[in-house]
This record gives C-alpha cells, structure tokens and sequence, in this order.
C-alpha cells in the first residue's frame, strides 16, 4: 500500500533533441575588422578623462528640504521607539504588581489553614 510506483523505463519520454542546435559560422576570436585605420592611433594613449562632477547638485531650498525631510524622518522613527520602549515597561510594571498581589494572596491563604 505505501510502497512507490515506478513506471517503467521504456515509457520514460526521450529528450527533445530538436531545441539545442550547434553554432554554425561563429568564429571565436572574431576577426580583425576590415576598415582602413592607421595603427599608430590605435595605439595612442587615450586622453585624461576631465573631472567627475557630483550626480546630484543640490539647490539651498532642496537642501533645506532634504534636511526637513531628514530631522521629521528621525523624529518619526524616534517617537516611535520611544513608545514602544514605554509600552514594554508599562508592561513589565504591570505583570511585577500582579506577581506582587498573587504572592500576598497565596500568603493569607496559606496562613489561614
């Protein structure tokens, strides 16, 4: 009942052997082209690249804003943080004052037999 069924190996279906087709004609290296260049410039040493500028050129209003962004963004993630810091110790607080009152009940209990 739980033993595998395997088919047997003749019903296997045979590879697609139409899909994969040799390379004809590549030619590895490819050959030198057929233009009429002189070699000495080919040769020469490239020119100095002239000096990177920066990607991004900040204006001074898009950098106040940038920096508004910034200060509101890590006032957020603080405030955040920060509550969930209070939530935990309102948290523990409340679970150590339970702890407290059980213990003192069991006490009396205990007491009273």
């Amino acid at each position: 009942m739980f033993t595998p069924k395997y088919p047997t190996p003749d019903t296997a279906p045979t590879p697609d052997t139409t899909l994969v087709r040799p390379l004809t004609g590549v030619v590895y290296p490819p050959a030198a082209c057929d233009c009429h260049h002189n070699p000495a410039t080919v040769t020469a040493a490239p020119a100095p690249a002239p000096a990177a500028r920066s990607a991004v050129q900040l204006t001074p209003g898009a950098l106040v804003v940038a920096v508004a962004g910034g200060t509101a963004a890590v006032l957020v993630v603080g405030a955040v943080l920060v509550s969930m810091l209070l939530a935990v110790a309102i948290t523990a607080g409340s679970l150590a004052l339970l702890a407290v009152v059980l213990r003192l009940m069991l006490n009396d209990s205990r007491k009273g037999q």
